[in-house]
């Protein structure tokens, strides 16, 4: 399992599921739109800080940034 690659795909998606662009994202998280950017393309590694910060910014638990494909991702919109 390629780690940076299923944190990137889950953060997209709940990026796009809470309609926020990389711009918004990444300034809730405090941080670049190409780091957001490269994030999602699965070519950042990121700290466990920065998994936080980013659940934070998409107001969901940290854990659904590390679930694998086709488990589901609660928003906190439910």
């Amino acid at each position: 399992m390629d780690i940076r690659a299923l944190v990137g795909r889950n953060v997209r998606r709940a990026r796009i599921l809470k309609g926020l662009t990389q711009e918004e994202l990444a300034e809730r998280a405090e941080t670049s739109q190409f780091y957001v950017s490269s994030l999602e393309a699965g070519r950042r590694n990121p700290t466990v800080e920065m998994v936080v910060t980013l659940a934070v910014a998409l107001s969901m638990d940290y854990l659904d940034l590390l679930r694998p494909d086709g488990e589901s991702i609660s928003t906190g919109d439910d």
